[in-house]
């Protein structure tokens, strides 16, 4: 069959329909589950059926993709706007490696990558990526052979050799967005936003060539525009548990990121956080907590442990600890003021050089302060990630100074975002426990 009927039948006829029934009968699940009394957590979102669906959806046209529309393969803090505009179907390996985390298949994929040469000491994320594309295991059957990379050095410089040995494996282009670190409070100079900007016209031109089309003006600021709404709906579901008792906790949030990373843009994401956004007001309205009697409110620092996220938030649940804000989950939501669809370059470059981990360890700390001021929180859990080392960075002086000048007690937890390996519940129960016990101690 011709890949594009293909790939019409299968994501848009027979496979919507099977994934539209796998959510009806996901809703009944989640309603039933919502009838049972949980003893310490509340009932689970109905808006998690609905992600269910997009999620899978989005891996369903991923399989069917290749021949059908170009797919680009993009890093999570990338430009991606100018891609959706262009019909790409989009890839994000540190999503499709979160997925692999939660079902416990990313040390399988590690250790693929290792028995290839990869060091142990490498991103667990990219550790999994590779060991994936040797034939690894996958939760999506697998990821689309891309016909275009997009690498931004605003999160860490390990994409940027990932996407290299990426891109040799596949022999496709790569582009690289590079930018400038922004060392001062006072934001990017002239000089920084003028360079990238014109690396994202570049980029443009190249992802041009590789679709075979050109980029429409009003195609891009439509796709702004809509990447704008999302963001605000997701910064607005984050700030939902500033309510006391919190109606969701961040354990969910790291479950719905997922379309604000892989779907911005696209009006499925706008509809989805929309509707999260509605249910999680009435929940607040109606005093439904996510964690029962909650006691102790919590900021999180850094990435998921991703194959322990439903572990810990038991965990938390049980001594009444709700979770309720993320420098992680906040990183795209914290963006929103700068996306302008009047000006879509330009905000571009004023957005994407500012994520949290472009800028320096003094402002981080500032964040997490305002963070733990604005959403009352009682201390913080900084996860010292093996494997993630700019995200770990300064987390020894930031836990001290968030105790000593914001009067926010925190707990430095070792552990990988995905590495199960370098992980041991024991050890963490016990100081995770003891933690909880002196922040109620102060209470």
């Amino acid at each position: 069959m011709n890949p594009r009927l293909r790939y019409l039948a299968m994501v848009h006829g027979v496979g919507a329909a099977a994934l539209r029934w796998q959510r009806l009968q996901a809703a009944r699940r989640l309603a039933r589950a919502a009838r049972r009394e949980r003893p310490h957590q509340g009932p689970p979102l109905r808006s998690g059926a609905r992600l269910k669906e997009l999620i899978a959806r989005h891996y369903l046209a991923a399989r069917y993709a290749p021949g059908a529309r170009p797919v680009a393969w993009v890093t999570s803090g990338a430009p991606s706007e100018f891609l959706v505009a262009l019909g790409y179907h989009l890839h994000y390996p540190e999503n499709h490696g979160a997925m692999c985390g939660i079902r416990r298949v990313a040390d399988a994929d590690s250790e693929v990558a290792e028995q290839a040469g990869f060091s142990v000491d490498l991103c667990s994320y990219a550790r999994t990526d590779f060991g994936a594309i040797r034939g690894g295991p996958s939760p999506a059957g697998g990821v689309p052979r891309p016909d275009l990379l997009v690498c931004c050095t605003n999160i860490c410089q390990t994409v940027l050799y990932w996407y290299q040995e990426v891109a040799a494996h596949y022999e496709v282009p790569l582009v690289v967005i590079d930018t400038p670190f922004l060392y001062r409070e006072s934001g990017p100079t002239e000089h920084d936003l003028a360079f990238v900007e014109r690396q994202i016209e570049e980029a443009i031109a190249v992802a041009e060539r590789v679709a075979r089309r050109d980029l429409r003006p009003a195609a891009l600021e439509r796709t702004v525009a809509r990447a704008r709404d999302a963001v605000d709906l997701w910064m607005r579901v984050l700030e939902s548990t500033r309510a006391r008792p919190a109606p969701m906790t961040v354990f969910d949030a790291f479950i719905h990121l997922a379309p604000i990373v892989e779907m911005r843009g696209t009006p499925e994401a706008v509809d989805h956080y929309a509707a999260l956004l509605a249910e999680l007001e009435a929940r607040a309205r109606a005093g439904i907590a996510a964690v029962k009697g909650e006691r102790l409110r919590l900021l999180w620092d850094n990435l998921p442990v991703w194959p322990r996220v439903r572990w810990l938030s038991e965990l938390l649940a049980r001594h009444g600890a709700a979770l309720v804000a993320s420098t992680y989950t906040q990183a795209w939501g914290e963006l929103r003021d700068w996306i302008d669809p009047a000006h879509p370059l330009r905000s571009a470059a004023q957005t994407y050089l500012r994520p949290i981990l472009n800028r320096g360890t003094g402002q981080k700390l500032a964040a997490m302060a305002a963070m733990a001021r604005d959403w009352q929180a009682d201390g913080a859990i900084l996860h010292s990630d093996r494997s993630c080392k700019p995200y770990s960075i300064g987390q020894v002086d930031q836990a001290r100074l968030l105790a000593r000048e914001h009067g926010v007690p925190a707990l430095l937890l070792e552990a990988d975002h995905n590495d199960t390996r370098a992980f041991s519940e024991e050890q963490a129960t016990t100081r995770i426990e003891a933690f909880l016990e002196s922040l109620e101690s102060r209470a």
